[in-house]
């Protein structure tokens, strides 16, 4: 495998599909000609996994990165458990390490059942506060960013209650947040980044009549990174937003004003790449698909986009920031 991209795959929750469209995106011929994937599992999971869904695999064919977890050995399939909270935290920690030593080049993560994690009493608000806290970059610096097709959304706040991301969008969270999305723009080849800015309140606060924020907060912060030399337009309306051409990325305020566009738009679920920390990190922005786990039939097409994507930034040479630096 020396010299190709190395990618890991940790496969998630073990009682969904992650196991099985891990499998699948590992085995697509395209994944295999752009990179070595390599799934981060427990190995008798993976082999009850591949058993049930029919996925005829042989150790030639798949690299595992071993990470034992006995206990799912008792775990079905579709279960809501703490079993499968550490376990899926687990793997995905030992992706992240292995990113951190230099051993992979990116980690591309299947979905976390969070129920079950909180379950197993595991802080866990998302992928990006996670790889923060697992590479020690700063958390207030760290941003998710949908990516489908030409289309890129990051978002100012994720994964809080409405109340608790009005009191998070600050006229410096929404510059650091611009200024995140622009560099990581830089880094996948865009020398000159144009980046659209919604508002928060109905049509962007109507000059006023429906809230301030847009005038008090979010006009300012865009003011500030202009001076920066950054192209921003805006605030819009998130409603109308994501129609308008010529912009390379999209910024809101809001998880549901980036995730409602992104999931009735992408053809086959978004990738979600999470920037700001020392590593390259995405995930699929699908759910755990408990009811159809263990059957066979779960689609990998986001997976096997993420991997390509994530593949692609390492042969144009995108080296992501440190923490702290976005």
């Amino acid at each position: 495998m020396s010299g190709r991209i190395k990618i890991a795959i940790p496969v998630g929750d073990p009682a969904g599909i992650g196991p099985e469209i891990s499998l699948k995106a590992a085995l697509d011929p395209a994944v295999r000609a752009a990179c070595d994937p390599i799934l981060v599992c427990d190995p008798d999971l993976l082999a009850r996994h591949a058993r049930a869904c029919g996925i005829k695999i042989n150790p030639s064919q798949i690299d595992v990165l071993a990470c034992p977890q006995p206990e799912t050995a008792s775990l079905g399939f579709g279960v809501v458990s703490p079993i499968s909270g550490r376990a899926s935290v687990a793997f995905c920690a030992a992706a992240v390490k292995a990113a951190m030593a230099g051993e992979v080049d990116a980690v591309v993560a299947a979905p976390q059942h969070e129920t079950s994690i909180a379950q197993a009493g595991i802080a866990f608000d998302g992928h990006p506060s996670f790889v923060a806290q697992q590479t020690g970059a700063d958390e207030s610096g760290v941003y998710m960013m949908l990516c489908f097709g030409h289309t890129r959304i990051a978002h100012c706040t994720l994964h809080r209650s409405v109340r608790e991301a009005l009191a998070l969008i600050t006229r410096e969270s929404v510059s650091r947040t611009i200024r995140a999305a622009n560099a990581t723009l830089q880094r996948i080849g865009i020398a000159a980044p144009k980046i659209a800015v919604s508002g928060l309140n109905p049509h962007a606060g109507e000059g006023g009549l429906f809230g301030r924020e847009e005038i008090e907060t979010i006009k300012p912060a865009m003011d500030a990174v202009t001076a920066e030399g950054l192209n921003v337009s805006g605030p819009f309306g998130a409603d109308t937003m994501f129609h308008m051409p010529g912009f390379d990325a999209f910024v809101v305020m809001l998880h549901d004003q980036g995730h409602i566009a992104a999931k009735l738009l992408a053809q086959n679920a978004a990738a979600a790449l999470t920037i700001g920390t020392p590593i390259l990190f995405a995930s699929v922005a699908h759910g755990t698909g408990h009811d159809i786990a263990g059957q066979g039939i779960a689609n990998p097409a986001a997976m096997i986009e993420a991997v390509l994507m994530m593949a692609k930034a390492k042969q144009t040479n995108v080296v992501p920031a440190k923490a702290g630096t976005q």
